[in-house]
């Protein structure tokens, strides 16, 4: 499920909303400007220092992609590959030449190409490797602002809290007020804390998990691509690229432990 990102957050917005209408509170007393201008705007200043503009404008597309993101399709991937060895197989290698403008995949493209073009193998598997690595350099780059927010969040949060504190300690002398500013001093904790786990680490995590999903099938696909290029058998090839598959996603049910319930790697 590709919104499931932005369900998780709905569902975590919901039930504290629900929760302060059980406690008898309402959303307005929730409000505290002085509050979110210390922790959003003080959390928004702190990341931007720590990371980069660049980075910081690539915030709103992140987050749609972290709730926009298809799952990756290995069966896809592996019928393209294995069609490729079949037909390498049968007509060689200098036969995918005009097929290889026409693959969508990138990644792959690159690989056909060197392949087609008889780059040696341990080459092919340099090339493609830097790729992944670059790839995966640049996800955590884009990860950073999320991760470094959610750090400032919770400690702007506090500060907020010890600042409102002070202005209640100074105004002892009205007792009548106490109990609603030392109330308000404490909404900075929240939205501090609120912030970071709602909206800033589950969309980095959610990041990461993409990051090493794509990772994962950039590898199966290297693999593929040396594969052909040794010639291997396609119904070989197709087997040895369906262990990098999540068994869930196979089409067909492991013999091991299937009398006896899932095993842990299909439950998982």
């Amino acid at each position: 499920m590709k919104a499931v990102t932005a369900v998780g957050i709905g569902l975590s917005i919901f039930m504290l909303i629900g929760a302060i209408f059980v406690e008898g509170g309402t959303p307005m007393s929730m409000i505290n400007i002085p509050a979110a201008m210390i922790v959003l705007g003080g959390t928004l200043g702190a990341t931007l220092a720590s990371t980069s503009m660049e980075q910081m404008k690539n915030i709103p597309a992140l987050y749609k992609k972290s709730m926009s993101t298809e799952p990756p399709d290995y069966r896809g991937e592996i019928d393209r590959i294995v069609s490729f060895a079949e037909k390498a197989r049968r007509e060689g290698l200098l036969a995918l030449d005009a097929e290889v403008g026409e693959i969508e995949d990138e990644f792959l493209r690159k690989g056909m190409q060197l392949v087609v073009d008889g780059t040696d193998p341990e080459l092919v598997r340099e090339i493609l490797e830097a790729e992944i690595e670059g790839m995966e350099h640049r996800h955590k780059e884009a990860v950073t602002p999320f991760v470094q927010a959610g750090g400032f969040g919770p400690t702007l949060g506090v500060l907020g809290t010890v600042a409102s504190l002070v202005h209640v300690l100074e105004n002892l002398d009205k007792p009548e007020t106490l109990g609603h500013s030392i109330a308000g001093a404490f909404i900075a904790t929240l939205y501090g804390v609120g912030s970071a786990n709602v909206f800033y680490y589950p969309v980095a995590n959610r990041l990461k998990l993409i990051s090493s999903q794509e990772a994962a099938i950039k590898y199966m696909i290297l693999e593929g691509v040396l594969a052909i290029q040794a010639g291997e058998n396609p119904r070989l090839i197709s087997d040895r690229l369906m262990t990098s598959v999540p068994p869930a996603e196979r089409g067909e049910r492991e013999d091991d432990g299937a009398a006896d319930g899932p095993s842990l790697a299909e439950a998982a």
